[in-house]
């Protein structure tokens, strides 16, 4: 089994391993990536700049980048002071990463954050003034008024005003939100959720790098007998699950729990939808799954739903009953498309007024990183 590190560091050789890991018995039903880079750099794309690029995420938004041929003029790697001095080879060119100061926006458009809340709140008002469109990953702007929370496919329409040129913050959701939404959204516009009740079951990857390593470095241990290393989540991962490591609030819920609620709320742009959400840590390396019950004002049965489904942009679906197949983490790793499955009547709800689904997809793929460019690619 390829490490994490290895899987996150794939777009550096600008090839992508096909490791047995990630098998794919059917690869037609979902949109496998690209396994060899195109290049896009042009004198009349946008400046890019990618902050937080050591991590998990923004290692994949420069995989996504280049996936996606999205154009750009120059790229800066842009890191913490530690990380300063790295060399990365990207599209046949090699760059220096360079230690993000309130300096390194100037003359760039477009910066994809992934570096935490922190670094978020101080440098993306800096890179705001300097007219630079942002594209946040942490939870810091998500919820402030003014500021669009955006999935492409199902509010694009919340980014209208930002413009290149004109600096802006946009938000990318929570990952979980994301693919919850990706499922929910189509058959919402159907026939207008009312409650939606989720439970996650989330992968390694939503913690980073070194929670994946971890997992990985503790299935040995636990294998052979040793007491597993617990520095990440301080209790044991693998071959357990556990309650999301996020806070617990005064109400019960965690904040994991708590953005389900309230981005759906804000992305829906409907303050009454009631959702209710359980997030736990299962022991998967990089694609979150979700359990997801509909409620619905107007009646809407499973098989209009599948064929809504079938037709939603980035979605796939995998239903088969006969054969017992449906969605499945490694079936999603390393894909753009989110899968759903499960598609039935909810037989607590007289006049089919309630499915459930079941919902899969890459945490830090859609979940993240493509997200974000998908978002960058609207200012294009």
């Amino acid at each position: 089994m390829q490490s994490p590190a290895t899987l996150s560091r794939r777009f550096l050789t600008g090839t992508t391993p096909t490791p047995t890991l990630l098998h794919h018995p059917n690869p037609t039903s979902l949109r496998s990536r690209p396994t060899t880079v195109r290049m896009a750099l042009r004198e009349d794309g946008p400046s890019i700049a990618v902050v937080g690029v050591t991590g998990a995420v923004g290692q994949e938004f420069l995989s996504v980048l280049s996936d996606r041929s999205f154009p750009y003029r120059s790229i800066k790697m842009l890191a913490s002071k530690r990380s300063a001095g790295k060399k990365y080879t990207f599209e046949d060119n090699e760059y220096v990463v360079e230690e993000l100061t309130g300096e390194s926006f100037k003359g760039v458009d477009i910066a994809l954050f992934s570096a935490g809340g922190s670094i978020s709140k101080e440098f993306g008002p800096v890179a705001v003034e300097c007219g630079t469109v942002v594209v946040d990953n942490s939870s810091a702007f998500r919820m402030v008024d003014g500021v669009p929370l955006v999935i492409p496919e199902v509010n694009g329409d919340a980014m209208k005003d930002v413009k290149l040129g004109k600096g802006a913050l946009v938000a990318n959701p929570n990952c979980s939100t994301i693919i919850c939404l990706m499922a929910a959204t189509p058959l919402h516009r159907r026939a207008k959720v009312l409650r939606m009740v989720v439970s996650t079951y989330q992968a390694a990857s939503g913690a980073g790098a070194a929670a994946m390593e971890e997992l990985e470095l503790q299935t040995r241990e636990v294998l052979e007998g040793k007491r597993p290393t617990c520095n990440i989540f301080k209790q044991q991962y693998a071959f357990n699950l556990f309650s999301h490591n996020a806070p617990v609030l005064p109400n019960g819920y965690n904040e994991e729990e708590m953005k389900l609620v309230k981005e759906t709320r804000k992305i829906w742009n409907d303050k009454d939808v009631k959702v209710t959400a359980t997030c736990i840590r299962v022991p998967v390396m990089r694609a979150h799954a979700e359990s997801v019950n509909l409620q619905f004002a107007s009646p809407l049965d499973e098989n209009e739903a599948r064929d809504i489904l079938k037709k939603a942009p980035g979605v796939v679906v995998i239903d088969d009953r006969a054969s017992n197949r449906f969605p499945t983490p490694l079936e999603v790793s390393n894909k753009d498309d989110v899968a759903v499955g499960r598609i039935r009547q909810d037989e607590s709800q007289d006049g089919n007024h309630g499915l459930d689904i079941f919902v899969c997809g890459d945490q830090i793929r859609k979940g993240a990183a493509l997200n974000a460019v998908q978002i960058a690619e609207m200012l294009l």
